[in-house]
């Protein structure tokens, strides 16, 4: 019988370490690490279980996650990391394995893995593709807006839209209108775009669900290129991929129901990418479980490649 893989989560009382314990515990190819819940900000305790991991997430706020780095001293343990700490930073490699020809190679050989945002995860997917093929122009300044479930702020959100008394909840909320989202700098790293965008995420009445929506009118873009040309080139970056579905051109579904579903893709690992054309403009869409492939799922899919097992193990 073949031996588990040896897994520890840093942080498994939030809503993304708790997600992944979930997924994981189900499997029998993993032994999960515990930690004494009295001694979980222990340094000593932490740092015994993550050096004995052969892979270790760090489901923690920045300042944390850093600290947990500093505490590996093994060099089999390949470190996940949930938090926005190293997602640009040098020697870490993003966890996106759909990102470019060559990236599963670099998340194999990799020891030190950035989990990438939520709505940089949905913004990338959209546009790197398209500024590699050279459609979307590098400096083209790019607006998006994200419409997203309450859960992606965390336990504190959660509990503030649980108890409810609040009209101000009942309504979509924009917010990080000091337009310096902390997913701003890994949107424009791994696009290619030179420009950061304007960027609107807006925090909706409802549990789960993410849709990253980026507009652009053919005159921003090389001539020739419309809707049907995005689209094309988004099929082909995403063929045979498992996770990434291109949904057809000016979805017949979603028009003719007349509204776009952000939640179609919950409790899946799955990301929907659509293209919208007219005349003269296109829309991009991507949609996503923003704890799915927006987080726990993103980081298990990670794992499972690194590790080099089935890709999709654990996941739907």
């Amino acid at each position: 019988m073949a031996s588990k893989h040896v897994v520890y989560v840093d942080g498994q009382e939030g809503t993304t370490g708790l997600r992944i314990h979930e997924v994981l515990a189900q499997r029998d190819d993993v032994e999960l690490l515990k930690i004494d819940p009295e001694r979980r900000k222990d340094p000593a305790e932490r740092a015994r279980l993550l050096n004995a991991a052969d892979v270790a997430f760090l489901c923690l706020p920045d300042a944390a996650a850093r600290e947990a780095v500093g505490l590996v001293t093994n060099p089999r343990t390949c470190l996940i990391d949930a938090s926005t700490a190293h997602r640009t930073a040098s020697g870490w490699v993003y966890g996106f394995p759909e990102l470019a020809p060559g990236q599963r190679e670099r998340l194999r050989a990799g020891k030190r893995i950035a989990n990438p945002g939520c709505h940089a995860t949905a913004f990338v997917a959209l546009l790197r593709p398209l500024v590699d093929a050279g459609l979307v122009p590098h400096a083209l300044p790019v607006a998006a807006t994200s419409l997203t479930g309450f859960s992606g702020g965390g336990k504190k959100m959660i509990e503030q839209y649980a108890a409810g008394g609040d009209a101000r909840l009942q309504a979509p909320r924009p917010y990080a209108l000091s337009l310096a989202h902390k997913h701003i700098p890994e949107m424009v790293a791994h696009t290619g775009l030179h420009a950061r965008p304007m960027f609107l995420p807006v925090v909706g009445p409802f549990y789960k669900g993410l849709a990253v929506s980026v507009p652009l009118h053919y005159t921003q873009l090389p001539g020739g290129v419309d809707a049907a040309a995005l689209h094309a080139a988004l099929q082909h970056r995403y063929a045979g991929e498992r996770f990434v579905r291109v949904m057809p051109l000016s979805d017949p579904a979603t028009l003719a129901d007349g509204f776009f579903d952000v939640q179609g893709c919950n409790d899946t690992n799955r990301l929907d990418i659509f293209v919208f054309g007219a005349a003269d403009q296109a829309l991009l869409v991507a949609r996503l479980d923003n704890l799915g492939k927006g987080a726990s799922g993103a980081a298990v899919q990670c794992m499972n490649v690194h590790l080099g097992v089935d890709e999709g193990l654990g996941l739907a």
